[in-house]
């Protein structure tokens, strides 16, 4: 093989004079880079789907150009708690005009066990967002166990751990899991780690939709704790999905927050993620009727429901949780209906028990039920670790829950301008960055130079939710324009019809970790499948970018740095060239190379140039 000229890259280039052309600049824009560091004024320039450039582009052209003066330009948004209907996605309107540009779904421990087939065929449809999936436990668990409350045998535990195995292979973004839904409800906390620590070499995430229990007296705190144990002794990052502080523990966020730290601090990293609601939605009966009613499946529920001894005990269980849960029938609304559980409780001349079994036994309704106060969920939001998702998705249904169609917003508008809890730079980075450090994304979720070009650009001045549980489906304001893939999706807050989107798949060399805004520092030097590599890259904190030298025989014309990210043992860099962009990913204990070195280097994302086997001793990563 020819070798190609030696690179020497310095960071900070900025375009002047004579410039090149881009398929897109935005222009005049106040960026937000997604890394929590404070914003600064630039144009952004964009080829075949990437940043290649950001400074003074104003010598330089593009057949679309967008205007983004007075404007915030951040990473497109990342929702990795998504329920999108797959009819939705090829437009998924109300997720654009939220400023979302990549959705993650399977959330809870549901969705199909075949991720790879999931993601072609919602490809095939054409994609308005991008696309990604979970591995779900209660999905490998009903298939396994079904919806008995038995316990497994050795040889259908290794059956669910053959499942998720083949789901990580096949591209999840980790192992989602949903113990507060029947059946998962039904497993044990050890059964659970022992299923899901398969995924220990993928240095994935477990997020986990709580266990809320009567043996627990309905303790958050405790579905907590086990959330992060489990997470912790199957050596993944543990994540509280859709945190709340609720029922009889409502006022006690801090605390739950505070353990959740200790975790961290004793070595295991702990993540969370919340929408700004104080209300959530699931089917009916799914937290309230009980757990044992609910063995064996629908038909076996009625069945109980029509003998009266169990009816009576269904009942008063039921309301029992709905008290310590939701406070009581006062706190479920049905969407569908448009009524309060109160009015319908008046309409049936029935108690809260009684009337939600009647209103089960002729479907499974939709429910919002309100679980906690202002002061937790703010402090909950404003926590480091918390990632901003909305527990929604794609969908073109009008009786939803509001956070369907406002949550992002709601987050810049109410809590940002109105409230300030937080600055628009943390909550860009909860809506960005750490969202893709949570589940192991690395070239999405900033600003810099070879990342994807998924850009939200919106007026802080106007953005705001407007959607209430009485009118749910109206759209946000203030999200102007948002770019998919360099694809305008949405132009001046009209979707385009652009189907921009594409499935994403997670690979052994995307770690679940914190995002990296320390000191940090990389150096590779050796030879590889007779290419030189030298590299000698560090990123001070607070710098928007990375500085020193980058040379690879095989990759030329590198005209700017993006951003240097680290964690345990592994570090990444992407860069633009003249021509292409160039990420580099260098990982220690590659658990696809029997846990050696390897360094890979992608080209536009579509070649890989090299997969390296590297020395220990030739590689430095400090933070």
């Amino acid at each position: 093989m020819r070798r190609l000229a030696w690179l020497v890259v310095l960071t900070g280039a900025v375009v002047h004079g004579q410039g090149p052309s881009f398929d897109t600049i935005v222009r005049h824009g106040t960026v937000i880079d997604g890394s929590g560091n404070p914003r600064y004024d630039a144009d952004i320039g964009i080829r075949n789907g990437f940043i290649v450039a950001i400074g003074d582009l104003g010598a330089a052209t593009a057949p679309v150009q967008i205007e983004a003066r007075g404007l915030v330009v951040a990473p497109g948004f990342i929702n990795i708690h998504s329920h999108a209907s797959p009819d939705a996605l090829p437009t998924a309107v109300n997720m654009l005009t939220q400023g979302v540009t990549t959705e993650i779904f399977n959330a809870d421990g549901n969705g199909p066990l075949d991720v790879r087939r999931q993601m072609e065929t919602l490809a095939a449809a054409g994609l308005a967002v991008n696309i990604g999936g979970y591995i779900g436990f209660n999905a490998a668990w009903q298939t396994v166990v079904g919806n008995a409350d038995r316990r497994p045998g050795p040889e259908e535990i290794e059956r669910m751990r053959a499942l998720i195995a083949e789901g990580l292979a096949q591209g999840a973004w980790g192992v989602s899991a949903g113990l507060d839904y029947k059946p998962g409800y039904f497993a044990r906390t050890e059964e659970v780690i022992r299923v899901v620590d398969v995924a220990r070499p993928w240095r994935t995430n477990f997020t986990n939709h709580d266990r809320i229990t009567p043996e627990s007296n309905y303790s958050s705190r405790v579905g907590v704790n086990e959330t992060v144990a489990i997470g912790q002794k199957a050596g993944l990052v543990p994540v509280v999905t859709h945190m709340k502080a609720q029922g009889l523990e409502q006022g006690t966020a801090g605390a739950i927050l505070a353990s959740m730290q200790q975790a961290t601090r004793r070595g295991s990293y702990t993540a969370a993620d919340a929408y700004p609601y104080l209300a959530g939605q699931s089917g009916l009966g799914a937290l309230i009727i009980p757990g044992w009613a609910q063995e064996g499946g629908r038909e076996a529920m009625l069945t109980r429901f029509a003998d009266p001894a169990q009816r009576a005990r269904i009942i008063t269980e039921s309301e029992q949780a709905m008290a310590a849960r939701f406070g009581g029938p006062q706190g479920v609304y049905l969407p569908r209906t448009q009524q309060e559980l109160t009015d319908v409780m008046r309409e049936m001349n029935a108690g809260a028990g009684e009337t939600i079994l009647r209103i089960i036994e002729k479907g499974d309704p939709g429910a919002i039920l309100r679980f906690g106060i202002e002061a937790d969920l703010v402090k909950i939001l404003q926590d480091p670790v918390t990632s901003m998702a909305c527990d929604c998705g794609a969908s073109t249904a009008t009786r939803v829950h509001p956070r369907f169609y406002g949550s992002f917003p709601r987050v810049l508008g109410r809590y940002v301008r109105e409230q300030r809890i937080m600055t628009w730079e943390q909550a860009i980075r909860k809506s960005s960055a750490l969202p893709a450090a949570t589940i192991g994304l690395v070239d999405r979720g900033l600003i810099a130079a070879g990342m994807r070009a998924d850009i939200t650009v919106f007026d802080p001045n106007t953005v705001i939710d407007r959607a209430t549980y009485e009118s749910p489906a109206l759209p946000s304001e203030g999200i102007r324009h948002v770019l998919v893939n360099g694809k305008v999706a949405l132009r001046d807050g009209t979707a385009t019809g652009d189907k921009g989107g594409v499935a994403l798949s997670r690979t052994t060399n995307m770690p679940s970790r914190p995002t990296a805004d320390g000191n940090r520092t990389l150096s590779v030097k050796g030879t590889a499948s007779g290419r030189r590599v030298d590299i000698n890259l560090s990123q001070r904190a607070g710098a928007r970018e990375a500085t020193g030298t980058l040379r690879i025989d095989g990759v030329e014309g590198i005209t700017r740095l993006g951003v240097l990210q680290i964690t345990d043992e592994w570090a990444s860099i992407t860069a633009a060239t003249a021509g292409k962009t160039v990420a580099v990913t260098v990982d220690l204990r590659d658990p696809s190379n029997a846990g050696r070195p390897t360094m890979v280097v992608n080209v536009e994302s579509e070649q890989t140039l090299m997969i390296n086997t590297l020395p220990r001793n030739a590689v430095t990563i400090r933070r």
